[in-house]
């Protein structure tokens, strides 16, 4: 027990933070709902309670991810954060099709008026500011991962172009809190469009767009967790580490080299060639050498390294690029 509590506070905070958010959120925009019986907060609440459901799972196997690796699981538990997300989508994906349906019925026969607008709308202001304050943590947290200079108010556009390279759990906190704010923003027009030109049926129109954006969520995520299960080549990093291999004058050649996404976690194999008049404990210091510099690399957890003689052929494809720190 006292492991798990101290894997739980390694968890990913983004992921708790966005998770205590949304159930706030659900449970105020569900007592709107009951008061109001508006489509586009029942969208809203549907949505929230969503994301903090699975949000909470998220960062369960974030920290449960981080336990070291057993003798009945010598390769850790790096991958568990990806089989957690693939069971997260599997709520969002259920909730996001009773919202495009409850839409669609609303769409056919709207209400002839708003009941409790001022309510719905004070409702979603804050629950906009609120997603707001937990997209741009997501925003901050995915920079820092990635080594990048905190963008301040800016962070939320330049934690786009990196946010390939984010943790799975803060790439989803990330997409879910942006779908969740436009949401907000979507639902909150609607009510005011509706109000002011009697066209209810924008109440169920949005409500199936704010579905449908869950649904593109829903597919994003599983498509980046299905290639985490199965075992997905860090292409960057792998590039990276080739050109500090390469760099050892020992090493004439590399034959193979792999960089396997564990999770959040990076896993190195890597087999090299070299002289074979070296001696076995000359070899043996280049090899804690180069696991060392390896292992200094970022998110770069386990490096394995075996030898073969030298055959005089170069096979390994060079790259032009320089390594990146």
């Amino acid at each position: 027990m006292r492991e798990i509590f101290t894997l739980l506070k390694s968890g990913n905070k983004p992921s708790l933070l966005a998770a205590i958010v949304n159930a706030f959120l659900g449970i105020i925009k569900g007592i709107a709902f009951f008061f109001t019986g508006n489509v586009a907060m029942f969208a809203e609440m549907m949505h929230s309670l969503g994301d903090a459901a699975n949000q909470f799972f998220v960062f369960i196997g974030s920290a449960l991810a981080k336990k070291s690796p057993t003798a009945q699981f010598p390769n850790g538990f790096g991958r568990l954060i990806n089989l957690v997300c693939l069971g997260a989508v599997l709520i969002v994906g259920i909730l996001s099709y009773e919202t495009v349906k409850e839409g669609w019925h609303h769409f056919l026969s709207p209400a002839t008026e708003s009941n409790g607008m001022f309510i719905a709308l004070g409702v979603l202001a804050i629950g906009g500011v609120m997603e707001l304050i937990v997209l741009h943590k997501a925003a901050k947290e995915v920079l820092h991962e990635i080594g990048a200079e905190d963008g301040g108010f800016a962070s939320i556009p330049k934690s786009v172009k990196y946010l390939k390279r984010a943790k799975p759990a803060t790439k989803l906190v990330w997409m879910e809190d942006l779908v969740a704010t436009s949401g907000n923003v979507l639902a909150f027009s609607a009510i005011l469009i509706a109000y002011f030109t009697g066209f209810y049926r924008l109440e169920g129109l949005v409500s199936m767009i704010i579905g449908f954006m869950m649904f593109y969520v829903v597919g994003r995520v599983f498509l980046d967790n299905a290639r985490g299960v199965i075992g997905e080549t860090d292409q960057e990093m792998l590039n990276h580490i080739a050109h500090l291999v390469m760099a050892e004058p020992n090493v004439k050649d590399i034959v193979r080299l792999e960089v396997i996404k564990e999770g959040e976690f990076l896993h190195v194999e890597l087999e090299a060639e070299a002289d074979p008049k070296l001696s076995l404990a000359y070899l043996d210091d280049v090899r804690d050498y180069l696991t060392h510099l390896i292992l200094s690399q970022k998110s770069v957890t386990e490096v394995v390294i075996l030898f073969d003689e030298d055959d005089g052929q170069v096979s390994w494809q060079h790259i032009d690029e320089k390594p990146t720190s």
